[in-house]
């Protein structure tokens, strides 16, 4: 509209102007189109270009990420993968296993950046140190507990640690060295969700101990400053887990943990607008607006905003369409200012739906705890016709929704269904198709409406009546 505006107002002056300052005036407006353009296109790169660009692993030609394989032969199992309802092999030194749902097994992840994983952990089980250099990672404890914790890059390396509980979340932000550990004595299983299709892991003992060739013990003993002996013994061991309880743990061990705090996280950064620092906690007291949130002061940041509580709980499901979205985003978790991320728990009554919706800003990836889903996504307007994609999930099961599609979910069994899903925005926003066309305010025109269904207007007042 302001567009329109701005066009009239050059192109049909009140005042004569001169041809040479008419020219100047419509050569700006050009100018400041061109301007609005970049500013707009620079949001987020890369953007989609199309519904969605499922991965052809067959292709030989190399880009980052994959090519795309042809849309006519897509289906909805490249949306799909079962199975994240079954534990890992926790049987290493670690005690822990990660179950990924990364592009890798879900083709229809290429360019929407997010994936999910299941983590166990037995008891005692850590998963250790390391970094996602291309993911912020957003984690909900599904059964048991755990003590996390992330570090933060030079000069100040702050550890922010907080013991989780079932239905508690936290956040890592993309890059920093962090950490989930199994305190208790019984299993504990995670689920977890990362900014990237492709968020890579960096076991920080591996990489500096276990590199292949070594790194040259000079180099280590100077960066630790430490004795070759006692870095050879890293080098050997590299950083057994039997090990970690800091009471009995040996010199080159904890020669690694003060290294741990010494680290540098500098890593190029897969998304933009980037993370400038560590993290941008947002200030929801100040009176200063921007997209997002400005960023509180550091020094006053604690463990507390990147964590929430509360998603083992069900919702209320006693609506009309039976059933219930818990949104953890950055409303609830003010440490997901910038990192493009969150979470929601959905719960369906039986025959309990998510109506047909939209999420502007995000992709879903969702998986079933409990139950069973049918779901499905409606792609966008072609020569082809919007082709609808269905599925029905079982427990374990994780389905895709791309970012802007109509989607769903339904619960056609007879028992309660639970879902975790995670979106690719920290605000990823909703739009209920049915709410927005025939509930607006004030409402859209019936001649409209009449015209754009191609039925009579009576039709239109039933429908507008229902919101």
């Amino acid at each position: 509209m302001t567009c329109i505006k701005l066009c009239h107002c050059i192109t049909a002056p009140s005042n004569p102007i001169h041809p040479r300052g008419y020219r100047m005036a419509t050569e700006m407006f050009l100018l400041v189109l061109l301007a609005m353009a970049s500013s707009l296109a620079m949001a987020s790169d890369p953007s989609q270009l199309q519904d969605f660009c499922v991965a052809d692993k067959d292709s030989k030609v190399l880009v980052n990420g994959f090519v795309c394989k042809d849309p006519m032969v897509v289906k909805a199992d490249d949306f799909s993968l079962s199975g994240l309802d079954m534990p890992g092999d926790t049987g290493n030194k670690f005690g822990f296993n990660v179950t990924q749902a990364n592009v890798n097994q879900i083709p229809g992840l290429n360019t929407l950046g997010i994936s999910m994983v299941r983590i166990d952990y037995v008891p005692k089980g850590l998963n250790p140190p390391h970094t996602h250099p291309r993911a912020t990672e957003i984690l909900t404890v599904i059964e048991g507990q755990l003590l996390v914790g992330f570090v933060t890059s030079n000069t100040d390396n702050r550890l922010f640690t907080k013991m989780l509980n079932k239905g508690d979340v936290f956040v890592f932000p993309q890059g920093l060295i962090h950490f989930q550990f199994n305190p208790g004595y019984t299993n504990t299983f995670a689920i977890g969700a990362l900014s990237s299709q492709n968020p890579g892991t960096i076991t920080i003992a591996d990489a500096v101990f276990g590199s292949n060739p070594p790194i040259s013990d000079e180099i280590l003993a100077k960066a630790f400053q430490e004795g070759k002996q006692s870095l050879r013994l890293c080098q050997k061991a590299s950083y057994p887990a039997s090990r970690w309880q800091a009471t009995r743990l040996p010199m080159a061990a904890k020669i690694l943990l003060i290294a741990l705090l010494a680290l540098a996280s500098s890593h190029a950064l897969a998304s933009d607008p980037s993370p400038l620092q560590d993290f941008c906690v947002a200030d929801m007291d100040s009176k200063v607006r921007v997209n997002g949130f400005v960023c509180k002061d550091p020094t006053v940041v604690k463990a507390e905003d990147f964590f929430s509580t509360g998603l083992d709980k069900a919702g209320d499901t006693g609506k009309k369409l039976g059933s219930n979205v818990t949104a953890v985003n950055v409303n609830k978790i003010v440490g997901l200012n910038t990192l493009g991320i969150s979470m929601v728990r959905i719960d369906y009554a039986p025959k309990g739906l998510n109506a047909p919706h939209t999420h502007p800003r995000a992709t879903e990836i969702l998986t079933v705890i409990e139950g069973q889903l049918f779901v499905g996504f409606v792609t966008s307007n072609s020569d082809n016709g919007n082709r609808l994609f269905t599925k029905m999930l079982k427990k374990g099961d994780v389905f895709v929704f791309p970012q802007g599609l109509i989607h769903f979910q339904f619960n056609p069994g007879y028992t309660n269904t639970v879902a975790i899903g995670a979106l690719s925005s920290q605000n990823p926003g909703t739009i209920t198709i049915a709410d927005a066309v025939f509930g607006s305010k004030p409402p859209i025109s019936d001649d409209i409406l009449a015209k754009a269904f191609q039925v009579d207007k009576k039709t239109i007042d039933l429908l507008q009546a229902q919101f």
